[in-house]
């Protein structure tokens, strides 16, 4: 069992002392200590407490060596995404980790889509795929990168590697967010949200590409949502031109055609006097 060292763990993490929990809890500080020092055996309803304590189940406190887990999964842990505590709908996310223990970013080329829409939670799976680092990403947080298909997202072209932060809290998402969204119906979008959870519990969809209409997904029908950080392509967008350009642009165009139409009346109606052919 690993209560003694989970619960140590988790009130370090908090930047607590033994004091401080210990009021919290309504019990001394040398009982305290001899849980975390596995003198003393918590009993059910020592356990209880602690489980309501952390929002962790009981179950994970004692089974699951938390200090094995990467950060992405304890931030998790204590964000309530316990697969126990909350009756196996949500999970903990399968991730890799480097030699030196620091978080993979994972590869997931548009021919792995489709498997990974299935083998996202699947730990064997996700180690199959190939992974890089990127040095000033932030070591505390969860990237991965998805290679995009369509151009419902122009002007970020299509086969570009987009790179997204795993969001724990869906509701912390903030409407005009982009987002590479697994969902279990279409696979994975990339699209811009508008956060609907509270009242709605559901986001709203939209592409960058005005061809495409947005549309509402339920958040029972979404799996994970990676926050956009930043895309690599080998092509260069499309520029915008400028409105001043464009405004002198489109003179332009409307001058040509008026010296086309100044030359086509003159071949059809040629001045009087003119030889008749």
């Amino acid at each position: 069992m690993y209560f003694d060292s989970n619960i140590k763990l988790l009130r370090k993490r908090k930047h607590l002392t033994q004091d401080e929990v210990a009021v919290q809890l309504s019990m001394k500080r040398s009982t305290l200590s001899g849980y975390e020092n596995r003198v003393a055996q918590p009993g059910l309803d020592i356990l209880l407490l602690f489980s309501a304590y952390y929002a962790i189940a009981i179950d994970t406190l004692l089974k699951v060596d938390l200090s094995k887990l990467s950060e992405t999964q304890l931030r998790q842990l204590e964000h309530g995404e316990d697969v126990f505590l909350r009756g196996g709908n949500l999970r903990i996310l399968a991730s890799t980790v480097s030699a030196d223990n620091q978080e993979n970013i994972e590869l997931v080329p548009v021919k792995a889509q489709a498997g990974y829409t299935n083998g996202f939670s699947d730990p064997e799976y996700i180690s199959e795929l190939q992974v890089f680092q990127l040095p000033f990403l932030s070591g505390e947080k969860k990237y991965r990168t998805f290679q995009l298909q369509g151009d419902s997202m122009l002007p970020i072209p299509e086969k570009a590697w987009v790179t997204g932060e795993y969001v724990v809290d869906w509701k912390e998402l903030r409407n005009g967010e982009a987002c590479v969204v697994l969902t279990m119906d279409d696979g994975i979008v990339f699209k811009i949200i508008e956060n609907k959870i509270e009242e709605e519990g559901k986001l709203i969809l939209y592409s960058l590409n005005p061809l495409y209409e947005p549309y509402k997904i339920d958040v029972s029908g979404i799996r994970e949502i990676w926050k956009f950080i930043h895309f690599i392509s080998h092509e260069i967008p499309e520029p915008v031109i400028p409105e001043n350009q464009l405004v002198r642009t489109v003179a332009s165009l409307k001058q040509d055609m008026d010296r086309m139409k100044l030359v086509n009346s003159s071949q059809n109606h040629p001045p009087e006097g003119s030889p008749a052919f």
